[in-house]
């Protein structure tokens, strides 16, 4: 007595045979060729069966290529390299340079951020930025407003040595005036003791 094999069974053998001995020569049938074509679309539209896993395999490569392909479109999508380079130097979310008591150097920890904002700045020169200084309650008005102003220049050096073009920046001091958090505590004194960047 015969076994019959469907057709669809004796292809998903072969096609399976053949992924695993890539070396043995074999005679192309239609139904392969027409496998073949199929594995040049990218293997996100074949799902992984039996019958066409060695298409899917075969077609990584291209798959691969195209999906490189859409990650750069998707990254700038319309536009060319240069807009994406630009994209690319979006300056940080983070605006808040913080100082110890009395003090007007800026903290190595804030040296990420500043070159951040340093290289938005430098890639769009029509770009301008105001950088407010600000200090804590104690002391009198004037001195903190003259704080204030070295806190904020201190912050517009850094970034004019990091390329910057002077006539992006302003420094202005609103010495006591505005505090980010009310009280008279460390916690609240050390939010306030800051240089905010702003654009404008």
């Amino acid at each position: 007595m015969r076994l019959h094999i469907p057709a669809s069974i004796a292809l998903a053998s072969a096609l399976a045979l053949l992924a695993g001995c890539e070396s043995a020569p074999v005679a192309q049938t239609p139904a392969m060729a027409m496998v073949e074509t199929r594995s040049t679309t990218p293997a996100a539209a074949q799902p992984a069966t039996p019958a066409n896993a060695g298409a899917v395999a075969a077609g990584q490569g291209t798959s691969s290529a195209l999906a490189s392909d859409a990650t750069a479109l998707q990254r700038a999508p319309g536009v060319g390299a240069g807009a994406a380079a630009t994209a690319s130097m979006a300056a940080p979310t983070q605006r808040l340079v913080f100082f110890d008591f009395d003090s007007y150097v800026i903290k190595s920890e804030f040296s990420g951020l500043i070159e951040g904002h340093a290289k938005a700045l430098a890639s769009n020169k029509s770009k301008r930025m105001v950088i407010e200084g600000h200090a804590d309650e104690r002391g009198g008005r004037e001195y903190n407003l003259a704080l204030g102003q070295k806190r904020a220049e201190a912050v517009v050096k850094s970034l004019a040595l990091l390329g910057v073009t002077a006539p992006q920046l302003e420094a202005v001091s609103f010495g006591e005036e505005r505090p980010l958090q009310q009280g008279s505590d460390e916690s609240a004194w050390s939010r306030n003791r800051r240089a905010e960047l702003k654009d404008r």
